[in-house]
């Protein structure tokens, strides 16, 4: 058996155990499958996993930084209290009809709101709206952009906040201090921000699975 397959059959033994997708959630990625969207959204038990992290840290307040086709955010709505908020900002309008779409089958678009548009345009808009400081930003957007993306979280938390940034492995690729890869620059500088800034606390854990070998960094808002 190959390493992949190993960490598949793993995978699928934890997920069906701990983390099975019910129809809301089988619909989200039926859909997302269907109207064409790349097959990069968050595992089953990446997304049992940002609920529970949600739920520990007691969000009412999320911020998510790429929707896609909603899968990641309706594990999320899910975290917050009846009266909680989450806003997912995605760059396509495409990706975002399909996302709605999802959010509501869910019954979960009371709680969770997907604005339109290039991340940096529509977080100062945010920030113009002096929004309740959220508990936990879910970073998953273009890698490029990672660092602004840091910093934006810095601005709309508070002191024990925790921002979680996907994708930070690049199948090892972030090691490699003399890339010029787009993905990996930016993914280095928003660790380097992370190891450096002196309101955060922060660690980054590789991981292997269904989507291969990968990982997040995980940081606390110190002050």
């Amino acid at each position: 058996m190959s390493g992949s397959q190993l960490w598949d059959d793993v995978d699928d033994y934890f997920i069906s155990r701990l983390s099975p997708d019910d129809e809301a959630l089988q619909a989200a990625l039926r859909e997302s499958e269907a109207a064409g969207l790349p097959h990069i959204a968050v595992t089953a038990a990446q997304g049992k996993f940002l609920q529970l992290l949600a739920q520990v840290q007691g969000a009412r307040n999320i911020l998510e930084i790429g929707t896609l086709g909603g899968y990641s955010t309706i594990w999320l709505a899910r975290a917050v209290p009846e009266d909680g908020r989450v806003i997912s900002l995605e760059y396509s309008a495409r990706h975002a009809e399909v996302a709605v779409r999802n959010i509501a089958r869910a019954g979960l678009d009371r709680i969770a709101e997907v604005r339109v548009g290039p991340a940096l345009e529509s977080l100062p808009k945010l920030a113009d709206e002096n929004p309740a400081p959220f508990d936990l930003v879910f970073i998953d957007a273009d890698k490029v952009n990672n660092p602004h993306y840091v910093e934006w979280a810095l601005r709309l938390t508070r002191a024990g906040s925790l921002i979680v940034l996907d994708n930070v492995v690049r199948e090892g690729r972030v090691a490699d201090a003399k890339s010029a890869e787009p993905d990996v620059v930016g993914t280095r500088a928003a660790i380097e921000l992370i190891a450096t800034h002196p309101r955060l606390t922060g660690t980054a854990i590789q991981t292997v699975g269904a989507k291969g070998y990968d990982g997040f960094a995980l940081a606390r808002v110190l002050g």
